[in-house]
């Protein structure tokens, strides 16, 4: 069952995100494309019932100012045209999008986490065919989501691989290796490249060009892997799990980018394989939904978000090790305070940043230097706004305790309480 669609085209407003998610609210699929899409390309989606053009302030591109071409407003399809102001108050402006996706459009509220696992089973069987796919697996919920859906499709035709690149939380790949490996009785690979990764990343300072060495060094890897499993010919596919909120902070043509996403602009051109990302469309929280849908584990499902290039975009600037370590032991803390007090199903997402700077301490009557740790912990529904969580003081009081106590080279503990915007939830 292919789902209803309405397109949102993108004339410089700061509300698509929210528009789109609220008609999926409303039972109908909704997606955002650049203003100078073409008749024959909409054409070419299934099922779109009308057209939204969603005007705003970032509508001046390269000194003029953009709008949909002639022959959209020429076609067949249903149009609203949307101003930025009328979506600041959604509750006034629901009943108005309510006519026209039901009354004008006449769509039909078919979206829904099943009919969407339904259609995407039915899409990789008609890819694939019979040829294997190839898993990145880190064992956050995204990558998770996409094996239980591959799995779902075409069984053992997958094969995942965890690659452990030395930037992993602390205990990560064991876990991995024992919920993937042997409990659900996945075809797994383990990879350790983490001397080999860290190597590439020695004096590299640029967040978005550490990025792309993370995310070239995992495809060398994967295509390592095909090669000893028979060749690229026989494995063509990689999988995986790319979502709405990375192609989106991955830059469109009316908002710069955030970052480049290592599994959306940090691959490498030159790379062998064909791309599968069956949940690239979906928000955040229908990840999750999805997730619960094909029957993974609660607490797989709810696992903190970890990002593509792992501790790499926490241990701020250049990599070392001595900072890695202290990333990754006082996150290791923060996780079990959090638990301990909780928080965890309380945060959307908690971790500790260590930046490239040291700040001048004292211990044991002795002046001390060392890193400051940076506790992040946050609150959202999409990742693409977030709020800060007020955390009692006495559990920050016991995580500082502990973090000075047991994390080497640590003199300091800071939390940061920027929303999102204006910070982004990672620090790079």
């Amino acid at each position: 069952m292919t789902q209803d669609r309405i397109v949102i085209l993108d004339l410089g407003s700061t509300e698509n995100i929210a528009l789109a998610r609220k008609i999926r609210e409303l039972g109908v699929y909704s997606e955002i494309y650049p203003h100078d899409i073409t008749v024959a390309e909409l054409r070419s989606l299934a099922n779109v019932k009308g057209i939204i053009l969603s005007t705003g302030t970032n509508n001046i591109i390269a000194g003029k100012e953009i709008d949909a071409g002639e022959d959209i407003y020429e076609s067949e399809f249903a149009l609203l045209k949307v101003e930025q102001t009328a979506l600041h108050d959604f509750d006034s402006f629901v009943p108005q999008l309510e006519r026209f996706i039901f009354d004008t459009c006449q769509a039909t509220p078919n979206w829904n986490i099943e009919n969407f696992i339904d259609e995407q089973v039915e899409l990789i069987r008609r890819r694939v065919g019979e040829q294997r796919v190839l898993l990145a697996l880190s064992g956050g919920v995204d990558s998770s989501v996409v094996a239980a859906l591959l799995i779902k499709a075409i069984g053992r035709q997958l094969v995942c691989i965890h690659v452990n690149n030395g930037l992993m939380r602390k205990g990560e790949s064991e876990y991995v290796v024992q919920v993937f490996g042997k409990q659900l009785d996945t075809h797994l690979i383990y990879v350790d490249a983490s001397v080999r990764n860290l190597e590439k990343l020695a004096n590299i300072t640029d967040p978005e060009q550490k990025r792309k060495i993370i995310g070239t060094q995992f495809i060398r890897v994967f295509e390592e892997e095909a090669r000893r499993m028979g060749g690229i010919e026989e494995i063509a596919f990689l999988a995986q799990g790319t979502i709405y909120p990375d192609i989106i902070e991955s830059g469109t043509k009316t908002t710069k980018a955030v970052k480049s996403h290592h599994n959306v602009g940090g691959l490498p051109e030159d790379m062998e394989f064909t791309l599968i990302e069956p949940i690239r469309q979906l928000f955040k929280d229908e990840v999750r939904e999805c997730g619960l849908a094909l029957g993974l584990p609660h607490e797989m499902v709810f696992r903190q978000p970890f990002p593509g290039p792992g501790l790499g975009v926490r241990c701020l600037g250049a990599i070392t090790k001595e900072r890695l370590e202290a990333v990754r032991e006082s996150d290791a803390i923060l996780q079990e305070e959090f638990a301990r007090a909780g928080l965890n199903r309380k945060v959307w997402q908690y971790f500790t940043v260590v930046p490239d700077f040291t700040s001048v301490g004292v211990r044991n009557h002795t002046r001390t230097i060392g890193y400051p740790v940076i506790i992040r912990a946050v609150n959202t529904i999409d990742a693409m706004t977030a709020t800060i969580e007020q955390i009692d003081w006495h559990v920050f009081m016991r995580i500082t305790e502990r973090i000075l106590a047991e994390v080497p080279h640590v003199n300091r503990v800071c939390y940061d309480l920027t929303p999102k915007p204006v910070g982004t939830i990672e620090w790079e």
